[in-house]
């Protein structure tokens, strides 16, 4: 069995990703805690890592069986082929996910300057610093294809 890349629509990933499991596919939906605030109160709110991604473990054969669930769009491709995700990468994604978050300093990054993730789940990547502000910086990781924004 392979593990696969799926498209969802926006904000269905959690969804998706129970829909899936109950049709016994091995199904993995990356989530990280935050806190929201509204106007009157703070709440942990579990969000995708990834939005409108969710990754599914699944025999060549049966991947039309995904499209059963409302809320999958399409398979991620790679060179005209679903997109395979090595057993290793997912498990340095749970890893990362179990570990505590660091604090990176951030006074040295300048935008438009590449940098190397050393820590979190997306250690290893190579990013572009694109924004920096007193209390968030973007990168883009154009390996993944992704605009990640960290709160500091």
């Amino acid at each position: 069995m392979e593990w696969f890349a799926l498209y969802t629509k926006p904000r269905n990933e959690k969804k998706v990703a129970e829909n899936l499991a109950a049709l016994g596919i091995e199904v993995y939906c990356p989530l990280v805690t935050t806190i929201k605030q509204w106007s009157d109160r703070k709440k942990k709110v579990e969000s995708p890592l990834i939005p409108s991604y969710v990754f599914v473990k699944i025999e060549e054969a049966n991947r039309k069986d995904v499209f059963q669930v409302s809320g999958v769009v399409q398979y991620v491709f790679w060179l005209g082929k679903p997109a395979k995700i090595k057993p290793h990468e997912i498990e340095a994604l749970k890893t990362q996910l179990a570990a505590p978050l660091v604090k990176v300093a951030i006074e040295t990054w300048t935008p438009n300057t590449e940098i190397q993730i050393n820590e979190g789940p997306f250690k290893n990547q190579k990013a572009i610093v694109d924004k920096v502000s007193t209390n968030k910086v973007t990168l883009i990781l154009k390996s993944l294809g992704i605009r990640l924004v960290l709160d500091l």
